[in-house]
């Protein structure tokens, strides 16, 4: 049985959580904590990733994903070097109606491949919102390479994570092989 180790990164409210609990085939392992009053107000949100979150899916008898999904808060980037241990791949989640945080995205994504040269995909999330960018307007805005997967998704979609995970996967295959 091979397993692969992804992990799924991103700032604060990109949709980490939610994409690992759209595909999850186990109760995902979350270390969410409630934000306070003033945190809420601006995010919409009650809860952050402290450490990580865990899920898993079998793809068929001889493969089996992990998922590991960071905490997005910079206070808690400690624990991105520790997930990225051993990662074969790894997605970078974006919230495509929240520009402001585009710059943020870029410099995980950077932080990443400092870790390990391993294959990455760049989900542009939440694209079901009214204010999203297009993924072509998010890749001139955040200056990824042509050759980087940039995938539409909406985390609460299942086959939307699915596609993005795949898209991760025939990377790290065919680097595999390569």
């Amino acid at each position: 049985m091979q397993t692969v180790k992804m992990v799924i990164t991103g700032p604060f409210s990109s949709g980490k959580t939610e994409f690992i609990r759209s595909i999850s085939e186990i109760e995902v392992v979350s270390t969410e904590r409630e934000l306070t009053e003033g945190t809420m107000e601006r995010t919409q949100k009650d809860a952050t990733t402290v450490a990580m979150d865990f899920g898993r899916i079998t793809v068929d008898d001889d493969l089996v994903l992990y998922l590991f999904g960071t905490p997005g808060q910079r206070r808690f980037d400690f624990m991105w070097e520790i997930l990225a241990e051993g990662m074969l791949g790894f997605v970078v989640m974006v919230d495509s109606a929240k520009p402001e945080t585009f710059r943020e995205a870029k410099s995980i994504l950077e932080t990443f491949r400092a870790y390990a040269p391993t294959p990455y995909v760049v989900a542009a999330n939440k694209q079901d919102h009214p204010d999203a960018w297009e993924p072509d307007d998010m890749r001139i805005a955040l200056r990824i390479e042509d050759g980087v997967k940039l995938l539409p998704c909406v985390a609460k979609d299942k086959e939307s994570v699915k596609n993005v995970l795949l898209e991760l996967l025939y990377s790290i295959l065919e680097e595999m092989e390569g």
